[in-house]
């Protein structure tokens, strides 16, 4: 799948793996597309040569907000998508590569809500993820 046909179902899935009831609550965040985790962010997280993320949070979860967030403007926080550890992903585990972009949103934008990387995994596997 080439990057066109990637951005496009991107853009097509959106926030919409996100529960309605939560997507409203959505603030300040930009969703963005990178072909790869770069050199310096593996070195930055502490990679090892065989781990990779299919995604990424950065910014300052609703929980951390306080009442002076936003005074003279806020960068929006960020959730990128890693294009080709998705579509690997996606063909080792033999799913629609749809589903993991589906399920990547769904993780960072739960550390966009205030979980910690332990919360979230609990919350996908009572999803059965």
């Amino acid at each position: 799948m080439d990057a066109h046909e990637f951005e496009a179902l991107v853009a097509d899935a959106g926030f919409g793996s996100v529960p309605e009831r939560y997507r409203g609550l959505i603030s300040n965040a930009a969703l963005t597309i990178e072909d790869d985790v770069s050199e310096e962010m593996r070195r930055d997280m502490g990679l090892r040569e065989d781990e990779t993320l299919l995604g990424l949070y950065q910014g300052v979860p609703l929980t951390a907000r306080g009442d002076g967030y936003g005074i003279g403007g806020s960068l929006p926080d960020k959730i990128t998508l890693f294009r080709l550890p998705i579509l690997e992903a996606a063909r080792q585990d033999g799913v629609p590569v749809r589903r993991v972009i589906d399920e990547t949103v769904w993780h960072e934008v739960a550390h966009h809500f205030g979980l910690d990387e332990d919360a979230v995994r609990r919350r996908e596997a009572e999803r059965g993820r």
